[in-house]
């Protein structure tokens, strides 16, 4: 499927930006407009299948993002950034994209959910009711909540979960919890930022393997889960000298 992008500026170095489930192309454009300050960079930001106004889908398979973006981004990135669901994408995509670098901000690398056993069959069989479930008392006890967001940002953010594909959402967290990404050498120089909910997604002891392996790992605890649209400033300072 080719997506719908949003450019911002026009420097000669591509950058893509890949959002998170229930997100937006356009969530990403504060944290955009800074990358594309310099002149330096042009940052392409996608709507990913059923999401923004790229297309719905038949099928949401992780395969069919991926593929996704090989048949809509440049084969010239200087780099990429992925966030939650998007850094999950992006990891998979890299080999066929090969960027310059990548950078991953709290990338769906792996959750904390039942994937073996009885109660994992329980859960998957009822998760209409338990994956809500177990998202409401995420969002109760984390920082990741909207009360940081601008109001301009809540527009976004509102806009973007109305034209959200909500059917894919079970799908896409089963198919993370039952093949999580493996740890591995990175394919082109990667950075790993993690917010102060990140062990949600990058759980230990995945950070300490993936630095053992020549990740750049950081974190970036005054942020949330959304970082950018918790502190725009603080998430463009944390990775201005790898894009």
């Amino acid at each position: 499927m080719k997506l719908h992008t949003i450019t911002t500026g026009d420097g000669p170095k591509k950058v893509a930006l890949v959002h998170g489930i229930g997100a937006s192309a356009e969530l990403w454009g504060s944290l955009a407009e800074r990358i594309a300050a310099s002149g330096e960079f042009t940052a392409i930001a996608v709507d990913l299948r059923g999401h923004g106004e790229s297309p719905r889908a038949q099928s949401y398979r992780l395969g069919e993002f991926v593929d996704d973006l090989i048949e809509t981004l440049p084969g010239d990135l200087h780099s990429a950034v992925g966030h939650s669901l998007g850094g999950a994408l992006l990891v998979r995509a890299v080999p066929r994209l090969l960027p310059q670098r990548a950078i991953y901000l709290d990338p769906g690398f792996k959750l904390g959910l039942p994937s073996e056993g009885a109660g994992a069959r329980v859960f998957w069989a009822l998760s209409g009711v338990t994956l809500p479930l177990v998202m409401l008392a995420s969002a109760a006890t984390g920082t990741g909540d909207s009360k940081r967001y601008s109001e301009a940002t809540r527009v976004l953010d509102k806009r973007a979960k109305r034209r959200f594909d909500k059917k894919m959402t079970v799908g896409i967290f089963d198919q993370i919890t039952h093949a999580p990404t493996a740890s591995a050498a990175p394919v082109v120089p990667s950075t790993l930022v993690l917010s102060a909910e990140g062990k949600a997604v990058v759980p230990a002891p995945i950070p300490a393997e993936l630095e053992a392996l020549g990740w750049d790992v950081r974190q970036l605890p005054q942020v949330g889960h959304p970082f950018w649209l918790h502190d725009a400033d603080a998430t463009f300072g944390a990775i201005r000298d790898v894009l």
